[in-house]
């Protein structure tokens, strides 16, 4: 019998399909999540849990022979952001805390391909040179912040392994993600017109096995981007057109026209406490081009990802089907 294994964040998009897939190949599954959250169609045990509650973690992480840390707070706003702080860097430390004095062999840490090195004109790797400063909002800070306690855990021969998503893509995107609010407002009609940026597409799917090929073969300490294809924001649009049968915009919005409108929606909801419906940091973000070599994770981990339009069709397909365009 395969062992038992804890994911947080099971009820997240990420977290969703590492859980199935853990359960698909036979492993025992422990999800833990908010007292609130759903877990649908997931054929696991649960178990109440906070990152930000030492407790909690403790009784989560014992009897478990390994752990996938996908669970974070994902704003690209919030009112108060020192809660993604508490969650995010603090509770990242609580939990790998927990699993060292638990004896768990092995923790597979989710980060984001935020807290890699960007430079216009060239393919990031795990190697590009990055710090804490060049982090665009409190989201990707707290994440780097989080990467850099993991690290020191390894350091200190605990055994973690990092990952680096990319933009994920599929179904069972429930929230949904920043990339996946960009799919359903272009289904609503809501995007007429697009920056002049880029991102690097990845199934989700492919995304979880290359969390599994991290559990099973990444070495201690090292970080493993898990991305597919690198493509503009018109590019994203075009295929998600071809895929749902709408015609993508054609219209590109000067990047100081796209600032000052977050700005004065950022602006708007500092007063009402709603999220903004363009938000800063996403626009801060979309300066450069998010594209990255994943070669790292295809030689050490047999990394195998597949073309993105399957997956924007599951994306289109779950969204419309679940009522959210």
């Amino acid at each position: 019998m395969k062992p038992l294994i804890l994911v947080t964040g099971a009820s997240g998009f990420v977290g969703w399909h590492v859980a199935s897939l853990l359960v698909e190949k036979g492993y025992r599954v422990r999800a833990m999540v908010r007292p609130t959250s759903q877990l649908k169609e997931l054929d696991v045990e649960r178990v109440p849990g906070d990152l930000r509650d030492s407790a909690s973690l403790e009784k989560a992480v014992v009897g478990c022979a390994g752990v996938f840390h996908v669970a974070a707070d994902y704003r690209l706003w919030s009112k108060h952001p020192k809660d993604m702080y508490l969650s995010n860097v603090d509770g990242t430390r609580n939990l790998l805390e927990a699993a060292r004095r638990n004896g768990v062999e092995r923790v597979v840490y989710t980060s984001t391909v935020g807290c890699i090195g960007f430079k216009d004109g060239e393919l990031a790797d795990e190697n590009s040179p990055v710090n804490v400063a060049a982090m665009t909002g409190h989201y990707k800070r707290s994440k780097f912040l989080a990467e850099m306690a993991a690290l020191q855990f390894a350091q200190e021969n605990f055994p973690v392994v990092i990952v680096n998503p990319t933009a994920p893509i599929g179904d069972h995107d429930s929230k949904p993600t920043p990339t996946g609010k960009t799919i359903v407002d272009f289904l609503r009609g809501d995007m007429p017109a697009y920056l002049d940026t880029g991102l690097n597409l990845v199934d989700v799917r492919n995304v979880a096995e290359g969390h599994l090929l991290a559990f099973e073969k990444g070495i201690i300490g090292e970080r493993y981007i898990l991305g597919c294809e690198n493509l503009t924001l018109q590019q994203i649009l075009e295929r998600l057109g071809k895929q749902s049968n709408r015609r993508a915009p054609k219209v590109k919005i000067p990047y100081a026209v796209a600032y000052m409108a977050a700005l004065a929606s950022t602006g708007w909801a500092e007063v009402s406490g709603n999220p903004p419906r363009v938000p800063l940091e996403a626009v801060r973000m979309a300066k450069k081009k998010m594209w990255v070599s994943c070669d790292k994770a295809k030689r050490e981990l047999g990394y195998l990802p597949t073309n993105v339009d399957a997956a924007l069709k599951r994306a289109v397909d779950w969204f419309q089907g679940n009522g959210y365009c």
